[in-house]
């Protein structure tokens, strides 16, 4: 893309997140060290070392606090792409407390937005915390800045130049490596995180059992950078369910329950987006006839505790809920409000997404259980 127009984009997308990022409190003067005691500890200090070959896993630092699990930082070689020298996928992985063995255990991989990485997203999300209390282990992609200066994920576009087989290639890595149950691994993302979470439910849906949207762009609508900003902003002018037919074969795509989330004063991503996105799930769970008019099952509408749903159900199960919570902007909901992006108003999106999909188990075969 040409410089100009990425230099806009980000500009773009500087401003609109400004607008509903938290301010950052003042951080308090920094304490005077003398000259000789700063040459001491310079000769005490040495750089913590890197692993040497691909794959080798070490513990981080940097683990979420709280918990009392396994925080263990390490990178992931995925297949080469076009026009990509190296591969490269940088990860979190953390096992809960009191789990004798990874084998057997369901995933949850999260999927961070814009400007954070995987520490800020698992505290922000408090997800560590709530695995240790359910049982579960956490997957953390991360971006690299040298793939986005802001880690966004590239979620428009052709997927396949997207981050979307890497993240595949790592599940299945870490999956296999560990020996977590492969029929519940489910799938999470905020704002870009969203996006390619949604472009991995739609592409790779035998690898999830369920997947949750927060704040995320409708699927299919945005071509190229530019084209972004502006379905982040207004949503799709193209009936929705139209774009997943134009993306996939809805007859033979195995379905997928979803659970999406949106602030109702975004203004970052708005509204009409979650709407959107709720309409193209309940299509790939063939709810929705090429129209997007109701085939089967039914579509519930309320409010309570400040949280507008949207439920579609069929044969009394959930399978695709919407839930707009008001008063909240770009940020996720019931998060902890010292990480950026994260608020405390509004229900705790990360339990509200477990209870969701805890239910929800993904056969060998594909198919949902």
């Amino acid at each position: 893309m040409p410089r100009k127009k990425t230099s806009v984009w980000l500009k773009g997308l500087e401003l609109l997140t400004r607008m509903s990022a938290p301010r950052p409190k003042k951080k308090a003067a920094a304490r005077k060290v003398a000259p000789a005691k700063v040459a001491k500890a310079a000769k005490v200090a040495r750089p913590v070392a890197k692993p040497k070959r691909a794959g080798k896993a070490h513990v981080g630092r940097a683990q979420p606090l709280g918990t009392g699990g396994r925080w263990i930082r390490s990178y992931h070689s995925a297949p080469p792409r076009a026009g990509h020298l190296v591969n490269h996928l940088a990860y979190a992985l953390y096992l809960p407390a009191g789990a004798v063995s990874a084998a057997g255990l369901p995933l949850v991989v999260m999927l961070h937005g814009c400007k954070q990485t995987a520490e800020s997203f698992a505290a922000g999300t408090r997800v560590c915390r709530l695995a240790d209390r359910s049982g579960f282990a956490v997957l953390l992609p991360e971006q690299a800045k040298t793939a986005h200066a802001q880690r966004c994920w590239h979620w428009h576009g052709d997927h396949a130049q997207s981050e979307a087989p890497a993240v595949a290639s790592l599940v299945d890595a870490i999956v296999r490596e560990h020996g977590f149950d492969r029929e519940r691994v489910y799938l999470a993302g905020i704002s870009a995180g969203a996006g390619l979470a949604s472009v991995l439910a739609m592409r790779y849906p035998g690898r999830f059992a369920a997947v949750g949207l927060h704040s995320g762009p409708v699927f299919g609508a945005a071509t190229s950078t530019m084209s972004a900003m502006n379905v982040m902003r207004h949503g799709s002018r193209e009936e929705p369910v139209h774009l997943v037919d134009a993306a996939l074969d809805v007859a033979v795509h195995p379905g997928m329950p979803t659970f999406i989330v949106q602030g109702e004063i975004d203004a970052v991503v708005a509204t009409r987006n979650a709407m959107q996105l709720g309409m193209q799930f309940a299509r790939v769970n063939r709810l929705l006839d090429t129209q997007g008019e109701l085939r089967i099952g039914e579509i519930r509408t309320y409010s309570r505790d400040a949280v507008a749903y949207t439920d579609y159900v069929k044969a009394g199960r959930l399978v695709v809920r919407v839930c707009v919570v008001r008063g909240l902007g770009h940020a996720w909901s019931g998060g902890d409000p010292r990480e950026p992006f994260h608020s405390d108003r509004g229900p705790d999106a990360m339990s509200m997404m477990w209870q969701f999909f805890r239910r929800q188990r993904r056969s060998a075969a594909g198919e949902m259980a």
